[in-house]
């Protein structure tokens, strides 16, 4: 019968004399060797095939986004949104009228006015307010019909490529017969834009109208006019004659304006990075610009962050160096199950009970001196941001508490042996000696918030456009989309290898270039800290 030190020291043998272990030809310590540095590599195929993946897809964006600009161009859309550019600058200038409006009213309804009396007292402005209007209704209605004879050139334009898509897909498949079938008619694009490009001379003398006439609205004296309070009369004033500025420049950029003049590759993908505005399934034009996702992501990434480093950094200094043992036994494991819960859930958490709350917070009275209070939209950057934040202090807090953990310990007692005290210890010793550390756990909790997707699509708000930053503070308050949502959404709804499909692999690239940065950023500093305290 064997004893308990006889099995030990077979045990012993087994593990430091392998010798007569043989798999596939091969001893242990050559097996163990290829199992380890063969699940390593998988890692690295892995991760090399999702990246030629992403890029194969994602590149293949430039090359029909520059059709897609061509297009754009030789119909004439880009001729007649020069003209639209200008009637959209009137009609942004006639809202400070309906606003100053909006104001007299309100403050005439405090007066215990009823609304009979308020619009009879407000007919003198609502009459300049029409004739402001009325000065752009001419050149609004010439904007729209050459607006509808450029739609009609792009929709002849857009069917020749679908024929011409049609006739490589029957190639590629082999098909020739039925490909040489397909018959793909010719455009004459300079025949189609003559009309377009014959509105020049009108346009001109329709300006020169206008001008004529809001230079006479806001010099000569009216009731109307002089109702709008003087600030905001003044601003308008200085408003409408930029605004002419603006119009008689667009006479010369449609003079200077080339439908021969070529797109490049460069602003294909110069479009998709500077255009303000992510617009899909338009009658007129589609736009990938992926500034406003990007601003989106950016700002709930920073309110996030705002609230999540405190916390995270806090918490961790207070666990480490000040809680006691049996204190500090309860709260760890507390903060990191918050990184248990499911992302969906927190969104749930998020649309239901957070973004009704911050809402009915704001519409309470003794907070109705803040401007942009009470605000409209539940779901905003803000709800989005603080979800995200409770859900990066677990990184954050648990890569900073290793830093603080890495500090050495004869640091802290040379210091009291200096006869430092525990808070100067902390503040002046501890914490600086962990501070690189640190700063990379805010990177990575960085890289942690602008990666989610399930709460930014489900709290953001979802509205595709940059934040109105005007508004000061306020703009926290308003819907946003942000890259990972954009992805998440619009991926199944869109035909593969279409412009749409390879505009989101471009967002998912972009990603994942701001992912490898901060992550880079973070092993930089990482790197710091090891020696600092070496």
């Amino acid at each position: 019968m064997s004893t308990p030190s006889s099995n030990k020291s077979t045990m012993r043998d087994a593990l430091t004399k392998p010798q007569g272990f043989r798999f596939l030809g091969l001893d242990f310590d050559s097996a163990i060797k290829y199992f380890f540095g063969g699940n390593a590599f998988v890692a690295v195929v892995v991760l090399a095939l999702i990246t030629i993946f992403l890029f194969k897809e994602g590149f293949g964006f430039i090359s029909q986004n520059r059709r897609n600009l061509q297009v754009y161009r030789q119909a004439g859309l880009e001729y007649v949104d020069i003209m639209r550019s200008r009637m959209d600058a009137h009609t942004k200038l006639g809202r400070q009228v309906n606003a100053a409006r909006l104001n007299l009213f309100k403050d005439l309804q405090k007066q215990g006015k009823s609304l009979d009396e308020i619009n009879a007292m407000l007919a003198p402005l609502d009459e300049f307010s029409g004739k402001f209007s009325d000065a752009a209704e001419t050149l609004r209605g010439l904007v729209s019909d050459y607006g509808d004879a450029a739609a009609t050139i792009k929709q002849s334009a857009s069917e020749i490529q679908d024929r011409l898509e049609e006739k490589e897909m029957l190639i590629d498949a082999g098909k020739r017969d039925q490909a040489e079938k397909v018959v793909v008619p010719v455009i004459d694009f300079p025949s189609a834009r003559k009309v377009i490009l014959d509105s020049e001379p009108q346009y001109a003398e329709l300006c020169g109208a206008m001008r004529s006439t809001l230079i006479a609205l806001i010099n000569t004296p009216n009731p109307g006019y002089e109702m709008i309070p003087l600030e905001v009369r003044s601003r308008f004033k200085t408003d409408t004659l930029a605004f002419l500025d603006y119009l008689d420049q667009g006479k010369s950029e449609l003079t200077a304006w080339n439908p021969d003049k070529p797109v490049g590759y460069l602003d294909g993908l110069a479009s998709f990075l500077t255009h303000p505005e992510w617009l899909t399934a338009s009658f007129w034009q589609d736009w990938y610009g992926v500034i406003p996702l990007f601003v989106g992501s950016l700002f709930v990434s920073v309110i996030a962050l705002l609230l999540a480093v405190p916390l995270g950094v806090s918490a961790a200094i207070y666990v480490n160096q000040i809680a006691g043992n049996r204190e500090a036994s309860y709260i760890k494991p507390a903060i990191e199950f918050i990184a248990a819960f499911p992302s969906v859930v927190l969104g749930f958490f998020g649309v239901a009970i957070l973004g009704e709350t911050i809402r009915a917070i704001s519409g309470w009275h003794f907070l109705s001196w803040i401007s942009f209070f009470p605000i409209a939209e539940r779901l905003n950057a803000t709800t989005a941001g603080i979800l995200l934040g409770l859900m990066a202090v677990p990184t954050i807090f648990s890569l900073a508490e290793d830093a603080i953990n890495n500090v050495p310990v004869h640091f802290k007692e040379a210091s009291f042996a200096l006869g430092a005290s525990k808070l100067q210890t902390l503040v002046k010793i501890i914490i600086p000696a962990a501070l690189s550390g640190i700063i990379a756990a805010v990177l990575l909790g960085f890289g942690r918030v602008i990666g989610e997707t399930m709460v930014v699509l489900l709290c953001a708000g979802n509205r595709i456009k940059i934040p109105d930053f005007t508004e000061g503070l306020g703009a926290f308050f308003q819907p946003v989309h942000t890259m990972t949502g954009i992805i998440a959404q619009e991926m199944g709804e869109v035909p593969s290898g279409s412009i749409h499909y390879r505009a989101l692999f471009m967002v998912a690239i972009l990603l994942f270039l701001l992912a490898l940065g901060i992550n880079f950023l973070a092993q930089r500093i990482v790197r710091r800290f090891k020696i600092s305290i070496g």
